[in-house]
């Protein structure tokens, strides 16, 4: 295991979550597009939003796909 897959398990383990249900590259790579194409600060926020969105019922790869579209379509910068 590496270390980020321990700090899963160790917050899930917090929030009452099974890691088995967080598909980390996929966050990851929403946070590269936001990071990428946006702005960073708005990598995790980003993921806060995705994490709200699937807590209220959508689709985890499906609004991960969408956000990251949405990013994508933005310049990208170098902030």
């Amino acid at each position: 295991m590496t270390t980020l897959d321990d700090w899963v398990v160790t917050a899930c383990a917090e929030l009452g979550l099974d890691p088995a249900e967080v598909d980390v590259p996929v966050v990851l790579d929403l946070a590269r597009d936001v990071a990428h194409h946006v702005i960073r600060p708005g990598a995790p926020v980003t993921a806060y939003l995705l994490g709200l969105a699937v807590g209220r019922g959508a689709d985890p790869a499906r609004a991960a796909a969408r956000l990251s579209a949405l990013a994508l379509e933005q310049a990208p910068t170098a902030r």
